[in-house]
């Protein structure tokens, strides 16, 4: 026989109670974060700090970091110099990553499980920590039979690297491109990812020491001609291509005079792409380029890229380089140091121990 509803209005209640105090239970472990309170040189404002368990929405998901990189324009968001920056005071830097599905909130709906790995997609602010809750729309579950390495460095600079073949020029295979800062991961992955699709890649690196071994190293991945600035300090860069064709399409992620040594290279109507400016000089040409060679200049941003409506396409791309890296096809060079020393690993980042592979932290 039923209750009658005046006694089940009691057990509702305790009923609802136990689950309010079960979903208020559910939290993350405490968790250690870099942060930072103000702008300014990196190893004076950046630090670890103990961060509090954070309850998880309905929807929200835990995940346990396993690895992220320092690139470059993490040290620029510190700095205060990137265009889009976490508030301040209490920001936990860091930008991508991998991690590790923790828990789940009960309403989640994302075909996600503990144990499975995750990358904020697009990228998200903060993850320099151990734990992260954040709404399952922000996580993308990827592929975890790759070194973690590659899955926490997938994004930025890959990434990168695909949009600009496709997007600029209409590419075919035999055509060639031309790129300074070749041995940035950038510049590698243009190089393998040109190679995938049949196109050459004519390279420009910086003159000093140990540039013949840089040279080898990226023909090795693929390069099909290597010369460093000084090389082409003469009036008919061209000479050099021998049975290249022209390029259509150039990278630039210096500026200064290695921006113009690109444009010598150009074909006519050709377009010349720039990402980065690590010279920090300014980018300049003849008037006679853009009269007579009806070159264009453009420029590419990943992050406005990712923020317009490609966020589908974005993860669709990201797991097509990462079965590019299982299969051997897409590799570069990192460090991967444990997260207690985290202050080394931002001094390598930051040039102070000379010219070192990408830093990876390892949680």
């Amino acid at each position: 026989m039923m209750a009658p509803p005046s006694r089940l209005l009691p057990i509702l209640r305790r009923c609802r109670s136990s689950q309010a105090r079960s979903l208020s239970s559910l939290a993350s472990p405490a968790s250690k974060a870099v942060v930072y309170d103000e702008h300014g040189a990196p190893e004076q404002v950046l630090r670890v700090a103990d961060v509090a368990p954070v309850q998880l929405g309905e929807r929200d998901v835990c995940v346990r970091m396993l690895a992220a990189p320092i690139n470059p324009s993490d040290i620029n968001r510190v700095e205060g110099v990137y265009p889009v920056r976490p508030p301040l005071p209490g920001a936990v830097a860091g930008y991508e990553g991998v991690g590790q599905v923790h828990a789940l909130g009960p309403a989640v709906t994302a075909p996600l499980s503990p144990g499975d790995w995750v990358i904020p997609s697009p990228p998200s602010f903060g993850t320099w920590q151990t734990y992260i809750v954040k709404h399952q729309s922000v996580w993308h579950k990827v592929r975890s039979d790759v070194p973690m390495e590659y899955a926490a460095t997938i994004t930025v600079n890959p990434l990168t690297a695909l949009r600009m073949l496709q997007d600029f020029v209409q590419l075919n295979p035999g055509d060639a491109i031309v790129q300074n800062g070749a041995t940035s991961i950038v510049g590698q992955c243009v190089i393998q990812l040109a190679k995938v699709h049949g196109i050459h890649t004519i390279n420009v690196i910086r003159d000093r020491p140990g540039s013949e071994e840089a040279k080898d190293k990226l023909k090795q991945l693929g390069a099909d001609e290597v010369f460093t600035e000084s090389q082409l300090d003469m009036k008919n860069v061209k000479s050099l291509l021998g049975a290249l064709l022209e390029p259509a399409l150039g990278f630039n992620c210096v500026g200064g005079t290695s921006a113009s040594l690109l444009l010598k290279f150009l074909r006519q109507g050709g377009t010349m792409v720039t990402y980065g400016g690590m010279s920090k000089r300014p980018v300049t040409a003849p008037t006679s380029y853009f009269i007579f060679k009806d070159i264009s200049l453009r420029g590419f941003w990943l992050q406005k890229w990712m923020n317009s409506d490609k966020a589908e396409d974005c993860r669709t791309m990201i797991d097509y380089l990462l079965g590019l890296v299982h299969e051997g096809k897409l590799k570069y060079e990192m460090e991967s140091i444990p997260f207690g020393e985290f202050s080394l690993a931002l001094e390598k980042a930051l040039g102070k121990h000379g010219s070192q592979p990408k830093q990876v932290v390892r949680f």
